[in-house]
């Protein structure tokens, strides 16, 4: 028969099972702590489709698998259908994506998602919601600003949800002498702005949601693209306040124009530089082509020189003249002058009349005389 266990020894042995217990039991709290945590989150993006996230606060330890079903059952989704489209982050199930045809709303939405780890089974809870509550819409887009008076201005806008009835919408503006941004609902697509100031730049964003009664719910889009409208000579940080695509379609298309027309100029004046020091050297033929084909030479047509100047240079007389010869000298005689004799006539030859005053000339019958 064995001897009953001491006190000592009875505290010992239970304190060993307490810590036996705690030891195997912490894997399955921790889990349980985990599922605790998750929850699941569903949006409906701008009716086209919708996305369930389980894995968005806490990234889950397990594949997790999401099946749903819609209630009052209809002819379609009646049962449960298991997710066809995961979303996935580091092989992990994070949520399911539906697409438009899978989309019921006005109808209740049940979600179920299980997952089994290390032989256990991990639940998120069954959620049950209304679809129409969770829209999201676009954004609004095509925001312009037109003058209705000298101080209102009207902003006007465009969406692209496909039920424009059933959403408000919020305006938020500020200038850039203002510190808080304002805003205002506005229930249809244009605004009126009472006052404005011509000396300040304004900036204007949109943003929608679904109305109360399309839907009870606090999702609103983002904000849309902005507007601009105003003075903005004066303000010198405004500059930095650009988004980035006035700088990618307005001051890069802008600064590339002026490059380009800067470098032109600049190749002009090089050209006008390079013909002032290195002039070209003119080509005379085709000053001259009239001359010779159509005048075939004739520089007087050609220069249009008239016909009573070009005969006036012709000669109007005629003359005659006489030549001279003179006969070698005979031996022994003397030369026919020397000095400041007179000539003698050569013999056989007839003699110059006595009148004659020039030596060694002979007239000729005009007053003009040859040597």
């Amino acid at each position: 028969m064995d001897s009953p266990l001491s006190p000592s020894s009875a505290r010992k042995e239970a304190g060993m099972v307490l810590t036996l217990i705690l030891l195997l039991s912490g894997p399955s709290q921790r889990a349980m702590a985990a599922q605790r945590q998750q929850g699941v989150e569903c949006i409906v993006f701008n009716d086209q489709y919708l996305t369930c996230m389980w894995g968005s606060k806490e990234m889950p330890t397990a594949n997790y698998s999401l099946y749903y079903w819609y209630f009052p059952p209809g002819v379609e989704n009646h049962m449960p259908v298991e997710c066809k489209h995961y979303l996935q982050e580091e092989g992990i199930n994070t949520g399911c994506w539906f697409n438009h045809s899978e989309i019921i709303q006005f109808r209740t939405f049940y979600i179920h998602i299980n997952a089994s780890h290390e032989g256990r089974s991990l639940v998120i809870p069954t959620k049950a919601m209304k679809l129409q509550d969770l829209v999201k819409p676009a954004p609004p887009v095509n925001l312009t600003i037109q003058n209705i008076s000298n101080n209102q201005l009207q902003l006007t806008w465009d969406s692209m949800y496909n039920k424009p009835r059933c959403l408000e919408y919020a305006v938020r503006y500020k200038s850039n002498k203002d510190t808080r941004w304002t805003e205002h609902l506005a229930s249809g697509k244009i605004f009126s702005f009472p006052s404005v100031d011509y000396e300040k730049y304004y900036t204007f964003y949109v943003k929608s949601k679904i109305n109360q009664y399309c839907g009870t719910t606090q999702l609103w889009s983002e904000w849309s693209v902005p507007v601009f409208w105003g003075n903005n000579a004066t303000d010198t940080g405004m500059a930095e306040k650009q988004p980035p695509w006035f700088w990618i379609h307005v001051v890069l298309p802008t600064a590339s124009l002026m490059l380009i027309l800067v470098l032109v100029i600049l190749l002009i004046r090089m050209e006008r530089v390079w013909v002032i020091f290195m002039p070209r050297i003119p080509n005379p033929s085709k000053n001259f082509d009239e001359l010779f084909n159509t005048h075939q030479g004739n520089f007087p047509e050609w220069a249009g020189v008239s016909k009573d100047v070009v005969e006036s240079f012709k000669p109007n007389y005629s003359e005659s003249f006489c030549y001279v010869s003179e006969l070698p000298p005979k031996e022994g005689s003397s030369p026919l002058w020397g000095g400041h004799d007179k000539p003698r006539a050569p013999p056989g030859r007839s003699s110059v009349p006595a009148s004659s005053s020039s030596p060694g000339l002979i007239l000729s019958k005009k007053s003009y005389v040859g040597v």
